[in-house]
């Protein structure tokens, strides 16, 4: 009987299946086979996403494989990023609490903060149409809808819908067709977002691969984005999303877009465990 070590974490719910490379040789499986394997909630171990470390990079201190649970890739993924660094961390692979991280969103650089929380520099947002990618209107039909939308990149795109509704019924009703809508060449996740205050949203969102998820990292960032450019909320955000907060701070501006955002939020183990092929 063949078994593989595994660790699931969470952040915000967010949760994700995290095996080392050496355990993944031993699975002689395509990483998007194994990942829609293991990612399986009835047959498998259960997971948004699953995450192998790279510890071969020859620019950053680590790296990462990052697939989602329909074994599609993700260039980014907040909450997984923070329960990376936390692991990475705690298994010794950085001897630093903050390390730079190579992935398809390009260099990301988290940071373990001495109240247990990670801080993840998630780069600069990307507002041009061709490199969300982005093709259309800042107006969106979708089933019997339309919406005002704002794209935006955090090296994967979103589409950011503010409202005034329940933006959980929202996201269960629009996000499968926002998701695959003609706009956005390589699908898109898309967040609804009902503004509290101006230091506070709450956020829903419909995943890109994952459907319905309890937090997206990326997500949380792309809507505090949209808000600031709409002048709805402040630069620093707390945003309540299904699995919990997590604090977002971006000092940019309509006239300043080119500032780096960053991402303040829990990482969690959820259990060790061997797998069974």
């Amino acid at each position: 009987m063949k078994t593989i070590k595994l660790t699931k974490m969470h952040g915000c719910g967010n949760d994700f299946v995290i095996i080392d490379y050496p355990e993944y040789e031993k699975t002689g499986m395509k990483m998007d086979e194994l990942a829609k394997k293991v990612c399986d909630r009835h047959f498998g171990v259960g997971a948004d996403g699953m995450i192998i470390p790279k510890t071969d990079t020859e620019d950053t201190d680590l790296g990462w494989y990052f697939y989602n649970s329909d074994g599609s890739t993700a260039q980014m993924c907040g909450n997984g990023m923070r329960c990376f660094a936390k692991y990475a961390y705690d298994n010794k692979l950085v001897d630093k609490k903050a390390f730079s991280v190579e992935t398809l969103a390009g260099v990301i650089k988290p940071e373990l903060l001495e109240n247990g929380l990670i801080k993840v520099n998630m780069g600069k947002p990307v507002l041009e149409d061709k490199k969300i990618p982005f093709w259309g209107e800042r107006t969106l039909n979708a089933l019997d809808r339309e919406f005002d939308i704002t794209p935006v990149s955090m090296g994967n795109p979103h589409c950011v819908i503010i409202t005034d509704e329940d933006p959980m019924e929202l996201a269960v009703k629009y996000g499968p067709a926002i998701e695959k809508h003609e706009f956005f060449p390589e699908k898109t996740n898309t967040e609804f977002v009902k503004v509290k205050s101006r230091m506070e949203i709450d956020m829903r969102v419909y995943e890109r691969g994952c459907g319905i998820t309890l937090a997206c990292g990326t997500g949380a960032c792309a809507s505090v984005v949209a808000c600031v450019l709409n002048n709805l909320t402040e630069q620093k955000v707390k945003v309540n999303l299904l699995g919990g907060p997590v604090f977002v701070e971006w000092q940019g501006s309509k006239e300043d877009t080119q500032q780096d955002i960053f991402l303040i939020g829990s990482a969690n183990y959820t259990f060790f465990a061997e797998y069974i092929l």
